[in-house]
């Protein structure tokens, strides 16, 4: 752990005191090189002697985010061309193809601007659990959309290739396979390697916009935050008697810890992120959780919780209050509240209330697509010689995640460096299509923190 960043793996003391000023100056800075780094890269793109080199671009993982991705990407930059795709299931590859190549054409048969950009013969057409490696010996730049299980393996192999990545979250599922991707994430800083984060809202106009009057000092000094993700049930492919244990388990990767990380790390991750994010980054001391399964209890939902709830202590008395549930039939509640001294910043809605009001407009002609907006950045930034690099919040982000996981799991408080530091390995006894028995579902006060 020695050759890590200090900055990357650096944790908070409970005792340590900042004040809010400071806070606000930290914040300020911040928004303004970010700021300054994207209008630097956006306008860089077009004066570049490369600009016409055709980036040849792979997909790993082929499911509806893989699949909106790779329109985004080729959407971003028309001298892109998606030449490669991998998956662990030949079924879902191929269908996937299917749908991007019927996009060449509009509804009379007229060439669009994916004319001539899907081009993925057979021999790229790559099957199988470690379907990545040649993925990416055959790219420029790999989006990788896959169960998350694998993706520190993959985004290990790509860092090492050189190569320019687009990889979804969360990027782990347990702290040995986070502490591999951070490691190669700190090996890559400062190499031209673009690394965009699947934390999507990072990249929306709107929220930049509000985090910015957060930083600007409009809400005072942070004394709380409260972030919800109490949402429905998601899909389910159910299992057919010619699946195995484990091919039905990854057509079915959110249930099962170890291929998901569980539904906080999975989906509400999002959450997590936008509340560092009001912390600047700054990591929690601590996190208590609860969670369990009392509405998905059928064998069919694998060993995962539907529902968590936590309390992050981020020191000099600022806590962060967090729920995530997948219910059907129950209120739901997306939304992130940053409450200060002097008002209160929703976040989700992009308006602040208090001695400060405002609430941001999208300028007229403005599409603020968050999807669209990180991808566009990325190929802006790879274009202009000067790439964006991701590394950091990505781990952060999961890291908070695994620890209310993992405080739900055992019933203990988990401090950052503890959940940094995990031995606790998901990874199946072995990689191939055959058994794979599923753990018991966690009970609190009785499976262990390891």
């Amino acid at each position: 752990m020695a050759s890590m960043s200090s900055r990357s793996f650096e944790t908070p003391s409970a005792t340590s005191e900042s004040t809010g000023s400071s806070r606000r100056e930290i914040l300020r800075a911040a928004g303004a090189v970010t700021a300054l780094g994207a209008t630097a890269s956006l306008a860089g793109a077009s004066g570049q002697d490369d600009a016409t080199k055709i980036l040849r671009v792979g997909l790993v993982g082929c499911g509806g985010r893989g699949g909106g991705a790779v329109i985004n990407a080729l959407s971003a930059d028309p001298n892109t061309k998606l030449v490669a795709m991998g998956d662990a299931f030949s079924d879902r590859l191929e269908s996937k193809l299917q749908e991007f190549e019927g996009r060449m054409t509009d509804n009379d048969g007229n060439p669009t601007k994916f004319a001539g950009r899907i081009d993925v013969p057979a021999e790229n057409r790559i099957v199988g659990l470690d379907c990545h490696e040649k993925v990416v010996d055959l790219c420029d730049v790999v989006l990788f959309a896959s169960t998350p299980h694998f993706r520190p393996a993959q985004v290990v192999y790509a860092a090492k290739a050189g190569k320019h990545m687009f990889v979804e979250k969360p990027v782990a599922v347990d702290g040995p396979g986070l502490r591999k991707i951070w490691q190669a994430m700190n090996d890559v800083k400062g190499k031209g390697i673009a690394v965009v984060t699947g934390l999507c809202y990072r990249y929306q106009n709107a929220k930049r916009a509000t985090f910015q009057k957060i930083r600007e000092g409009a809400i005072g000094d942070i004394k709380a935050i409260e972030c919800s993700y109490d949402t429905g049930a998601l899909w389910h492919r159910g299992q057919k008697p010619e699946w195995t244990e484990m091919e039905t388990q990854l057509r079915n990767w959110l249930y099962y810890t170890w291929a998901s990380g569980d539904h906080v790390a999975e989906q509400a991750i999002h959450n997590l992120d936008k509340m560092i994010w009001a912390m600047d980054d700054q990591p929690p001391v601590s996190v208590k959780a609860q969670g369990g399964r009392i509405v998905r209890t059928e064998p069919k939902y694998g060993n995962v919780f539907d529902h968590f709830n936590a309390v992050f202590d981020f020191g000099s008395g600022v806590k962060a209050f967090f729920s995530c549930r997948q219910w059907n039939g129950a209120d739901r509640d997306v939304s992130d509240h940053v409450y200060g001294t002097k008002g209160i910043a929703h976040t989700q809605t992009h308006r602040i209330e208090g001695e400060t009001k405002w609430r941001w407009r999208t300028p007229e002609g403005m599409v603020d697509d968050m999807y669209q907006n990180e991808h566009d950045a990325m190929f802006a930034s790879i274009r202009a010689g000067k790439p964006i690099h991701d590394g950091d919040v990505m781990c952060r982000a999961t890291l908070l995640a695994l620890m209310v996981r993992m405080s739900a799991y055992s019933g203990k408080v988990i401090s950052w460096n503890q959940a940094l530091e995990s031995k606790e390995d998901l990874s199946p006894k072995k990689y191939e299509f055959g058994p794979n028995p599923v753990p018991p579902v966690a009970q609190p006060g009785v499976t262990p923190f390891v």
